[in-house]
């Protein structure tokens, strides 16, 4: 499905594209886990890739930061093609955004402060003090600088990601993306995360793109949002059009009444139709004889 015109809704205006994929094949010996991707990324916005286990989020993810390569296919990120950059290059870019990943990915010898604090001495010459102030800022931005001398083994699974989060907007990157920000969080604690990316994408300006399978998670955050299904985009609308969808009576077209299944999380329809249908008896039947 090709992109729809580049005006960010409830924005206003033409915006900057900051990230575009365009025809992005990715492929693992002879399964293609992603199978002609295009999507844009707009300045300022918070952009949500939501779809089915197993459709590809995750390694789409990954290829547009750079730690795969695609099969074939191209990503620009913050005006440079990804694809094309040696790792020097590659290495300069990701100084410009941050991952938080699903874990937190917190070194477990380091206290939380100690994380934060690792890129800033890493890749600038700021003195001790300084970045002990800064650290402080990203940890109050996140509501953790009361644990900034604790170690990670000693915090819950929520203040983990909250702490990889003050981590991720160390260097004050335009561009942040997320791997599941909710994922194995009670709801009130996921709820916090999702505030917490609505705050940074709102206040400070920083573009942020989601991955997610939360629908309330989702819903709550997207500007816009994005549907994969078996590697392909299936759907790319404003928040309002995918909650129009959802709420719409049944569909007789089977991609929509796919997307509105698992928009609104319906135990009967053509995702578990498919699954249903996959030939386990038969794989059943062939091993046993």
């Amino acid at each position: 499905m090709n992109n729809e015109t580049r005006t960010n809704p409830g924005r206003g205006g033409d915006v900057e594209t900051v990230a575009r994929v365009t025809d992005l094949v990715k492929a693992f010996n002879d399964q293609r886990v992603l199978d002609g991707v295009t999507l844009d990324v707009r300045r300022g916005e918070a952009l949500v890739i939501m779809g089915p286990s197993g459709c590809g989020k995750s390694t789409l993810l990954r290829n547009m930061v750079g730690s795969l390569t695609p099969t074939s296919g191209q990503v620009e990120l913050l005006g440079e093609d990804v694809t094309a950059l040696g790792e020097a290059a590659l290495d300069r870019l990701r100084l410009r955004f941050g991952i938080l990943f699903q874990s937190g990915a917190l070194f477990n010898s380091m206290t939380v402060a100690e994380n934060v604090a690792l890129p800033l001495r890493e890749h600038t010459d700021l003195d001790e003090d300084t970045i002990g102030i800064i650290v402080k800022l990203k940890l109050e931005l996140v509501n953790l600088r009361e644990a900034a001398d604790r170690m990670p083994a000693e915090i819950s699974g929520g203040m983990k990601k909250r702490a990889g989060l003050a981590r991720a907007i160390a260097l004050d990157p335009e561009l942040l993306f997320y791997d599941e920000p909710s994922s194995g969080l009670d709801p009130v604690t996921g709820a916090q995360i999702d505030q917490l990316i609505l705050n940074l994408t709102g206040k400070l300006g920083v573009t942020s793109v989601v991955v997610t399978h939360d629908m309330g998670s989702a819903f709550h955050i997207a500007d816009r949002m994005v549907m994969l299904d078996r590697g392909r985009v299936l759907k790319v609308g404003s928040r309002e059009d995918f909650e129009a969808l959802r709420d719409a009576p049944a569909a007789c077209d089977p991609t929509t009444e796919l997307i509105r299944q698992f928009l609104r999380g319906e135990s009967h329809g053509p995702l578990t139709h498919r699954r249903r249908d996959g030939g386990y008896e038969q794989d059943i039947l062939s091993t046993a004889g």
